[in-house]
């Protein structure tokens, strides 16, 4: 690039760094929130970035191109797309405000169109590369896209997250030659300046693992001076002198920097810079890459010149570049005074009535702008698939079955239509075969960038690699799963193809993943994943394999379907629904269940369930009515009063259970009736869904000020206002509040501390869980009516 070119970027990064600033001084300074509480917006974390995100964008990205931004740089992610033209002016001034620019990049919520939400530390330097793998996968199986450069932009404190190195080292991520991270290299965290440099540590992992590394560590006035007489050795005591050391001659100038920089210095060292005027000498012992446009440029252009493997550049910056608060160890959280902004402001030649203007159209630098914004444009993309996901399989079960057995005979099933199966992919962390996806694996193979030859021969499973394969094996990781699973579940924007992805997890270890789950929903990711086995129906495990709080957590995480079915044809119409409305792109795939656009979290088990209760009810119900019932929730297994005209006029209980318990809680109906007590049993096949529908007519009522009525998917299964317990394996409070949705006392029964080994009806004891337990409760609740 020739100096016009780096001198108009300057001119471009010079007004970044000022809206950057200002966009966080405006949102502290100028807003009146009215709680007195700081609003923030790291202004030094977010100027260190500023030269490389102004090359980037303004120099060497595509259309194509996708790029993950630093958490903290967020003011210099929008005011670029503001110089753009993408962002209207307005959003400046709503930094952090109720529907303004986000705290964090999200794809969800910011205006101005973001790629990868980040916040989540880690987590959105990986999601580019997972999403590499996704293209990967999109290329093999749909025809090649365009060309994209995935890049993630990751502050150097990221590096000390696991599930970094962990995605680094998965087989699934190696060979991504289109895959770009550059590390903020700015050597201070939230708390301190960072003691010593860990570069040599990190190369040598990223090396390890098959990456190519790239260091930018100074700009041209250093290397000028390198190759000068004598530059060698102060290249070495640069790099030799101890990091704080370094950092603490920001801030200094004339001879106390001069005598901070030679505190140590072998001899001669000194002389080589008394030529060097005061003036000057802050300017060029502080000349780091990452602020040098034409090494970055550089840096890029070696990444892409390598096309087999990623690539990592470590990117020397200062935190604080170009602010009065540059390398000052306390600046992490630092505000500019308006003071030093406006000073700021009157360096940058505006005044406060041209300081939010956009560059001049006319000038090379408006004009640069006006081209990248063309070059930089897309084409909204599509969420849909041109297909329709059947209702149902019509899987069969004519004997006791368990759900984690129907999930893989369902997703066989699927596999055999002609127009879903070529969009279905799943994936599993080492887990595929014990969580049942060994029928779908025979079927469709496993994914390979390249044909892979089989030394095995295994009748059961064909473990069969190659480019046409729809599994993706991953390695012993939950967060790479869930990371992997989130970039499927955006491949309609990311890579242009929109797919039906389900991945299996134990689902103890749901927990592992966790943070990487929320990430995915926050993202707006829709995809399917099973937790398989679960609860403490896996008895035998002991507490360590045995999984109790995951119903609430399903419960609770937003953009999540919580879903926990018991019998085999709730569960095919269950997941047929759940990858129905993810081929229909948020549209509903039947009027069975509201619009939903999110992922969905089936909790499935081992134990085999006797499936006559459900074709009973089948009979009686219909299958449209039971269809309809099941997919909106719940629906009543037993009418105590169909089965038993007797109890007509007998006291009432519920007995609502989900998933693996219902054996016994029918035992327990049974009993109940023997006893003169008329007990409805509900299988409640989504907590989610009718809390869902429970809360909107609830807030409904608050806002309007109206007697809130009972949902129809609650009105259907449950009596209202009569006694209820629910039975889960599972931290009881999970349906504890169904009590209330029907206006009636209830009684929780579930698990509520760490298991143990022992067969299931032990521990089934041990947790009064048997149907001796659930009769006592029914009582209870009777006699608190």
């Amino acid at each position: 690039m020739n100096q016009h070119d780096l001198d108009v970027l300057d001119e471009i990064q010079r007004r970044v760094l000022w809206l950057a600033t200002r966009i966080v001084d405006a949102a502290n300074h100028d807003r009146d929130t009215g709680d007195g509480v700081k609003v923030g917006g790291h202004q030094a974390s977010s100027a260190s970035l500023v030269t490389a995100m102004t090359a980037l964008w303004f120099a060497h990205l595509d259309a194509a191109d996708r790029v993950a931004v630093k958490p903290h740089a967020s003011p210099v992610f929008h005011a670029i797309q503001y110089l753009l033209g993408n962002l209207d002016r307005s959003y400046l001034t709503r930094l952090r405000a109720r529907g303004g620019l986000q705290s964090y990049p999200s794809r969800t919520k910011d205006p101005d169109g973001v790629d990868f939400s980040t916040g989540s530390v880690g987590l959105g330097a990986a999601a580019p590369l997972f999403a590499a793998v996704t293209r990967r996968y999109v290329d093999a199986h749909f025809g090649a896209r365009p060309r994209s450069r995935f890049v993630a932009l990751i502050g150097d404190a990221e590096l000390d997250e696991g599930n970094i190195w962990e995605a680094v080292a998965d087989p699934a991520t190696t060979g991504l030659g289109n895959v770009m991270w550059l590390v903020d290299f700015n050597r201070q965290s939230l708390d301190r300046v960072v003691p010593g440099v860990r570069i040599n540590q990190w190369r040598g992992q990223f090396e390890a693992a098959g990456w190519h590394v790239v260091e930018v560590k100074y700009g041209r006035r250093l290397a000028q001076a390198y190759a000068r007489p004598g530059g060698e050795a102060l290249r070495d005591w640069i790099d030799a002198m101890p990091n704080e050391q370094y950092q603490s001659l920001f801030g200094l100038a004339g001879p106390a920097l001069r005598e901070r920089f030679c505190d140590g210095a072998p001899a001669g060292i000194a002389e080589l810079i008394a030529d060097v005027a005061d003036d000057e000498l802050a300017p060029l012992v502080t000349d780091l890459g990452g602020h040098d446009l034409q090494a970055m440029l550089d840096a890029y252009a070696q990444c892409d010149a390598v096309t087999d493997r990623p690539s990592v550049v470590f990117a020397y910056t200062v935190k604080g570049w170009g602010l009065p608060i540059a390398g000052n160890p306390r600046n992490h959280s630092a505000l500019l005074t308006t003071e030093q902004v406006d000073a700021l402001r009157a360096a940058h030649g505006l005044t406060p009535a041209t300081e939010w203007d956009r560059l001049d159209p006319a000038s090379p630098a408006g004009i640069r702008a006006g081209a990248r914004r063309e070059a930089l444009s897309r084409p909204p993309a599509g969420r849909a698939l041109p297909v329709t996901v059947p209702e149902t399989t019509r899987v069969r079960a004519n004997r006791p079955v368990s759900t984690q057995e129907v999930f893989g005979r369902v997703l066989v099933e699927l596999a055999r239509d002609e127009a879903v199966a070529p969009y279905l992919v799943t994936t599993a962390p080492d887990v595929a075969t014990s969580t049942n996806l060994a029928g779908f694996i025979n079927k469709t193979g496993v994914f390979a960038p390249t044909e892979q030859r089989s030394w095995t021969e295994d009748r059961m499973l064909r473990w069969t690699e190659s480019p046409a394969g729809q599994h993706i094996e991953l390695g012993i990781s939950e967060m790479n799963l869930f990371l992997l699973l989130g970039q499927l579940g955006l491949s309609w924007d990311l890579s242009g193809q929109p797919l039906l992805p389900v991945g299996t997890v134990y689902d103890p270890f749901v927990l592992r993943g966790l943070d990487a789950f929320l990430y995915g929903t926050y993202s707006g990711s829709r995809f399917v994943v099973a937790g398989t086995p679960s609860g403490i129906t896996l008895a035998p495990e002991g507490g360590a394999h045995q999984s109790t709080i995951t119903a609430s957590v399903g419960l609770e995480l937003p953009g999540v379907t919580f879903v926990e079915p018991a019998y085999a044809a709730t569960l095919d119409w269950l997941l047929c629904d759940a990858l129905g409305q993810i081929a229909a792109g948020g549209t509903p795939a039947s009027t069975a269940a509201p619009v939903e656009d999110g992922a969905y979290y089936f909790r499935l088990s081992t134990r085999p369930i006797d499936q006559a209760p459900f074709e009973a009810a089948r009979a009686r119900l219909g299958d449209a009515v039971l269809r309809r019932q099941a997919v909106a929730g719940a629906y009543r297994l037993v009418d105590a009063h169909a089965a038993h005209p007797e109890l007509a006029d007998a006291p009432v209980v519920q007995l609502a259970a989900s998933g693996a318990v219902l054996p016994e809680v029918l035992a327990a109906a049974a009993e109940l009736a023997e006893e003169g007590v008329a007990a409805h049993v509900v299988d409640v096949t989504s907590l989610d869904r009718l809390y869902r529908a429970w809360q909107r007519t609830l807030r409904q009522g608050v806002r309007t000020a109206t007697v809130p009525s009972v949902p129809g998917a609650l009105r259907s299964a449950f009596v209202d206002r009569v006694p209820v317990v629910t039975v889960h394996d599972a931290a009881s409070h999970a349906m504890a509040w169904l009590g209330s949705a029907v206006g009636a006392p209830a009684v929780p029964l579930g698990v509520d501390e760490f298991g143990q080994s022992g067969s299931v009806r032990e521990l089934y004891e041990l947790h009064d869980l048997l149907p001796g337990s659930i009769v006592n409760a029914a009582l209870a609740a009777l006699s608190l009516r």
